[in-house]
């Protein structure tokens, strides 16, 4: 009987928990969202570029190091 309790306790603190972190949430406003849509997609852009420039410094490195053939 002692486990079952404090699986239910367990249970109950996890739901008090979930229940509180719902509350609060908030619904973003128009600026906030253009906010972290932009900064998403800067940062997708610069990651692009590392990984561009990553692949073109080691594509000639690796052609070098197996050789041709």
């Amino acid at each position: 009987m002692d486990a079952l309790g404090s699986v239910l306790d367990t249970l109950r603190e996890f739901a008090e928990d979930n229940i509180r972190l719902v509350k609060r949430c908030h619904k973003l406003d128009c600026k906030v969202f253009t906010k972290v849509a932009f900064r998403a997609t800067i940062e997708f852009i610069v990651m692009g570029f590392i990984g561009f420039f990553v692949k073109l410094i080691f594509i000639p490195i690796n052609n070098i190091t197996v050789g041709s053939g």
